[in-house]
């Protein structure tokens, strides 16, 4: 499960659930007390003291929210052939309907009826709107900063290489660079001054290898980290039209191949896929 991958919306339902919650613990009705007499011995039942009402309305609700909320931490999963996401938004939207005319049909509510019409009225819509309004699908937890790379001595160079984003990568196959005093290096008259002949020999070799009409040869891809800006799903690389992951804003993945306008996306636990809509991603 990924935290980050909560969106405002998930907030906005889990927050409902939790005033539905306390509304099941306050007064279905209100009474007026006759004048002298003592009131303090009658007391207004609540959500829990009706089974009918608490299980259609109150724990439909708060179940339903749990379903969106899950469905989201866990993308794929489906029950009777339904996203876990859409189940719980049906939920909520019973619990909702039961709500509404079960406060219509009393002549005096409570505060715990009201208020639990409030909270079904929020938590339907937070769950119908949350994966299509765009202020509601950006995540409650924005994407950290990719980690930078450790200070190297004094006179070090900075260590660069695969494995984190903002490494600078180098081209598969590429020799790491030599100059004056690498081991193994033929040393030049003066330091820092490349060989004129091994410089002419490099360039020539370059145009040889360079391929016709001027494409980039396929093996030039470097990988590099990316974060997505709203949720995305990931296919599988057989082409299956169902997604095998969904990648979730605030992470950072690695992008280890192009696939035409796609790219090949490893996840933590080591799946890959392929991303479509690779627009707005953004690089490590």
């Amino acid at each position: 499960m990924n935290i980050r991958s909560l969106t405002r919306g998930d907030g906005v339902v889990i927050g409902a659930a939790v005033v539905l919650f306390i509304a099941s613990f306050l007064d279905l009705s209100g009474y007026d007390c006759p004048s002298g007499v003592d009131c303090s011995r009658f007391s207004s039942p609540n959500a829990w003291d009706s089974l009918g009402l608490l299980m259609s309305v109150f724990l439909a609700g708060i179940i339903g929210a749990a379903l969106v909320v899950v469905g989201r931490l866990t993308p794929g999963r489906k029950v009777v052939g339904f996203d876990l996401g859409q189940f719980g938004a049906a939920f909520t939207v019973f619990a909702l309907w039961t709500a509404f005319w079960t406060t219509i049909d009393v002549s005096d509510a409570g505060a715990g009826l009201i208020l639990g019409l409030l909270a079904t009225i929020v938590l339907a819509a937070g769950a119908i709107a949350g994966p299509l309004v765009p202020a509601l699908k950006a995540p409650i937890v924005g994407a950290p900063k990719p980690p930078q790379a450790v200070q190297p001595p004094y006179g070090g160079q900075p260590g660069q290489g695969y494995g984190y984003p903002g490494a600078q990568q180098q081209p598969y196959g590429a020799q790491p660079s030599q100059g004056y005093g690498y081991p193994g290096a033929q040393a030049s008259g003066q330091p820092g001054q490349a060989d004129p002949a091994a410089a002419q020999a490099q360039a020539a070799q370059a145009q040889q290898s360079a391929p016709q009409g001027g494409a980039a040869p396929a093996g030039d891809f470097t990988p590099f980290w990316f974060a997505v800006p709203v949720a995305r799903p990931l296919y599988g690389e057989d082409g299956a039209p169902n997604p095998i992951a969904e990648l979730a804003p605030g992470t950072w993945y690695l992008a280890v191949e192009q696939r035409g306008q796609g790219l090949i996306a490893q996840t933590q636990d080591g799946r890959r896929g392929v991303l479509q809509d690779t627009t707005g991603i953004q690089r490590g």
